[in-house]
């Protein structure tokens, strides 16, 4: 039942439409543009129209950028003889937060899952293959997921490039901070065990 009117319900589904919006969120958002000043609305929505025209994806690393080099690959500081392959631009986003990895990155835009019917050849592979080419890259640091698909992932990324004579690492996962022995799953637990460190 259409209880606030069209132009209103039209902003509440297009909203809804997003992930993680659900429909009481979609109605909160609605209601806010609705009460923000006109020119806000204005900036909000040429910001939208902006990003969608605008971005596109960095021609080293593929993640998404404005420019044709995003800020990280045109950092003359990075070390240029790492790579870090993540899934999408939000986990290079959060290994940056850490200001610890000084390398490169390359984004896959996914990982391969036959279910989904994503297969290799859908992912940013090849544009990978390419860049180790350079003999300034000596190690690739594979960071997906440890998911089913993220592990079957790095599995084949590093049939991949070991032939190529470079080293490939794969990011320890474990036992997080704060975590509670007693709660956690058995392949956490034997991961953590396996890649402890000295101290």
């Amino acid at each position: 039942m259409d209880i606030y009117g069209s132009k209103i319900t039209n902003l509440i589904d297009e909203l809804a439409r997003l992930p993680g919006v659900g429909r009481k969120t979609a109605q909160r958002l609605a209601f806010h543009i609705i009460d923000m000043k006109q020119e806000e609305v204005v900036s909000l929505a040429q910001a939208l129209v902006d990003a969608r025209e605008g971005v596109r994806y960095c021609s080293r690393c593929c993640t998404l950028t404005d420019e044709e080099l995003c800020p990280i690959c045109s950092d003359p500081r990075r070390d240029q003889s790492s790579i870090m392959v993540v899934e999408d631009s939000r986990d290079m986003a959060a290994y940056e937060r850490t200001r610890q990895y000084k390398g490169l990155y390359h984004i896959l835009h996914g990982v391969i899952s036959p279910l989904e019917g994503v297969g290799a050849g859908d992912l940013k592979i090849r544009e990978l293959l390419e860049r180790l080419k350079d003999p300034n890259v000596k190690e690739v640091i594979i960071a997906t997921n440890p998911t089913v698909e993220g592990e079957a992932t790095a599995m084949y990324l590093s049939r991949l490039i070991k032939p190529l004579g470079l080293t490939v690492s794969r990011i320890a996962n474990g036992v997080p901070v704060g975590g509670d022995l007693e709660y956690i799953d058995e392949v956490t637990l034997t991961r953590a065990l396996e890649g402890r460190t000295h101290l």
